[in-house]
């Protein structure tokens, strides 16, 4: 599915309109590679590069991503600040994946090609209320620790987000109702 959404570069507050494809398959954010270096995106060295592989499981044509970028995205009414990998996405500009669809649980309407954000972190600024002692700054609000943790957790662990567990559950339920005789 494909959501029009802004992004817009922290220094320079300056944005543009792109459309983005939200992928339930993949595993980060990304923005591609040339629509950074066209509109002028500030981009960060990773310590490490991060090998991609597409659906067929080979390596990306583009190599290793090794810079990311942090920006502000917007759609609809909902705004956030969130890292994006950095890499070569052919004709897309954006890809926001399985940690962002995680993170914002987001109602999708597939019939009429509609998502509504209502389910997001109160990170993201819906449902807000300030916990004790936190004092609002000129219509922005305060982060919690507790916030900050879930969006993190949603935006940095690039591992298996506990599938692993599900996947060995799964296979021992495939393996009691597979007859004996056709395992292995």
């Amino acid at each position: 599915m494909w959501l029009s959404i802004g992004v817009e570069k922290l220094d320079t507050h300056k944005g543009v309109t792109v459309k983005a494809l939200l992928d339930s398959g993949t595993t980060g954010m990304f923005m591609d590679k040339r629509m950074a270096a066209k509109y002028g995106f500030r981009l960060q060295k990773l310590e490490r590069p991060i090998m991609v592989r597409n659906v067929d499981r080979m390596n990306n044509s583009g190599g290793a991503i090794t810079y990311q970028v942090e920006v502000n995205v917007y759609y609809k009414s909902h705004v956030e600040r969130m890292r994006m990998d950095v890499c070569e996405l052919g004709k897309t500009d954006v890809i926001l994946g399985m940690p962002w669809l995680q993170a914002h649980n987001p109602e999708i309407n597939w019939e009429m090609g509609e998502v509504k954000i209502t389910r997001c972190p109160s990170l993201c600024g819906r449902n807000t209320k300030l916990e004790k002692g936190q004092k609002a700054k000129k219509g922005k609000r305060v982060v919690t620790l507790k916030e900050e943790k879930i969006v993190r957790w949603a935006m940095e662990d690039k591992e298996d987000w506990g599938r692993n567990e599900k996947v060995e559950a799964d296979h021992k339920k495939i393996k009691e109702m597979v007859p004996k005789r056709f395992l292995k």
